[in-house]
């Protein structure tokens, strides 16, 4: 199930798509939401000699907005088609400009929002050395506490993140936060090794209480699974 602002992308593709003019030239209208919550949009151009799919063109439209990571994305086609999935070229596009983002995609009979990489299994990552910043996710809860500095880690499972300049995104549903920030470091250890003091980086007052959250988070995690732990911190204006 979507989340409403998730929803709201996807009402904002079909109201463009719907006032397409008929035709085979624009058949299929794309929306995306950056890390500040704003919305850029795009229609796709057919032509015999090759056209941009309706993802790629608002990806211009947000590289000339600002150019802030994207994180949600949906592409809606015409005659009442509904929601269609990103063909392979902007898969690879995606992952390649945008690897954080997640694409809206019909599943099952439903809409279900999925993580770009998992759409491309197996995929050819491009060796980025632009510096471009990655996109961190955090449940909205954590907001105050990496503000105040009493969070300064992360545990990740399944979940890769790269040492290099971030935005930090807290997405309750409605509403979109950010931070910048920086990830410091990414080191891989099992669950079984983790210890109180990195229960303390992530503002729990021991190993239990911090074991028993992650059990929530990732549910299948045993003791002897590798994971990801990531120091970071905010970068204040």
């Amino acid at each position: 199930m979507l989340e409403a602002n998730e929803r709201q992308l996807v009402d904002v593709a079909e109201g463009i798509v719907r006032s397409l003019p008929a035709g085979e030239i624009h058949t299929v209208a794309a929306a995306a939401m950056d890390v500040n919550g704003d919305t850029h949009t795009g229609v796709n151009v057919f032509h015999f000699t090759g056209g941009p799919c309706a993802e790629l063109v608002a990806i211009g439209a947000a590289a000339g907005a600002g150019g802030e990571p994207l994180i949600t994305i949906v592409a809606v086609g015409d005659d009442e088609r509904g929601v269609i999935a990103p063909c392979g070229r902007c898969r690879q596009v995606l992952l390649d400009l945008h690897p954080d983002v997640y694409a809206i995609v019909p599943e099952d009979g439903e809409l279900r929002s999925r993580p770009i990489r998992e759409l491309l299994p197996s995929s050819y990552h491009r060796q980025d050395t632009t510096g471009r910043r990655r996109v961190v996710y955090f449940h909205p809860r954590h907001f105050d506490s990496i503000v105040a500095g009493r969070k300064t880690a992360t545990v990740r499972f399944r979940d890769p993140l790269q040492v290099g300049p971030a935005v930090f995104s807290f997405d309750d549903g409605h509403t979109v936060r950010r931070l910048d920030g920086e990830v410091k470091g990414v080191n891989a250890r099992k669950v079984a090794t983790l210890t109180d003091d990195d229960a303390h980086r992530e503002d729990f007052e021991d190993r239990d209480l911090f074991l028993a959250a992650l059990s929530v988070q990732y549910p299948d995690l045993n003791d002897n699974d590798v994971v990801d732990v990531v120091s970071f911190q905010i970068v204040k204006p």
